[in-house]
């Protein structure tokens, strides 16, 4: 088991990234975001084939820290239901860890 996690978030375009991103390291929530190339994006969504571009982020944070990221991105993304993955790191490089503890607040 872990304390730290990768969580996933797609957003809309870039100024929903932009702006998840700032507020999730100004609030200290995350320790670092990573903002992929936009991507190519299918779905079934009420009833119906989507297709959408999206930017996906990765954010590196405490598993202490995923309430309050999740209730920040859901006050902020314009998606009824944003998509909110976390994934528990289960290998860390120990400095790394240290590094996210430090820049993250509880």
């Amino acid at each position: 088991m872990s304390d730290y996690l990768l969580v996933l978030c797609n957003c809309p375009d870039e100024t929903t990234a932009t702006i998840i991103t700032s507020q999730l390291l100004q609030q200290r929530l995350v320790a670092c975001v990573n903002r992929l190339p936009a991507v190519q994006s299918s779905y079934i969504w009420q009833g119906k084939l989507e297709q959408a571009v999206e930017i996906q982020l990765q954010l590196k944070a405490p598993k202490r820290n995923f309430t309050a990221i999740e209730q920040a991105i859901s006050a902020i993304h314009p998606y009824a239901v944003p998509e909110i993955i976390a994934v528990e790191l289960c290998q860390l490089n120990q400095a790394y860890a240290a590094w996210i503890n430090e820049v993250t607040c509880d």
